[in-house]
């Protein structure tokens, strides 16, 4: 019960035409299906791009400040060796972390709940 095998024969085997080598042009952007990039964002500056989510979701700009302003005062505060005032800004930077993180779910949440235009 030997499986016969036969030569390859180069007549038989299908050629790839020259074009079909390439599946994509690396160059340019992959095309697909039913999605169409906005063409509204695509020359947004950094600061235009920051102001239209600072309107999006407020919340989330102020909670970054508030994390950031607790966590250098409690860095003040422990090297000038007030360990009290800078547990409580520790605290107080942990609290603004939980709050700029519930801001990003619920504007994840209204981003995706919101009607498409």
């Amino acid at each position: 019960m030997a499986a016969a095998t036969t030569p390859a024969d180069p007549k038989q085997t299908p050629k790839t035409p020259p074009s079909a080598a390439v599946p994509f042009d690396f160059s340019q952007p992959p095309i697909i299906e039913g999605f169409n990039p906005s063409p509204r964002f695509k020359d947004e500056t950094l600061s235009e791009k920051f102001r239209r989510k600072t309107k999006e979701n407020p919340f989330v700009p102020i909670g970054c400040v508030g994390t950031a302003g607790a966590l250098i005062y409690g860095l003040r505060a422990f090297h000038q060796g007030k360990t009290r005032q800078s547990q409580l800004l520790m605290r107080g930077r942990i609290f603004a972390q939980g709050f700029t993180v519930v801001a990003i779910i619920f504007g994840v949440l209204a981003t995706a709940l919101k009607p498409k235009q």
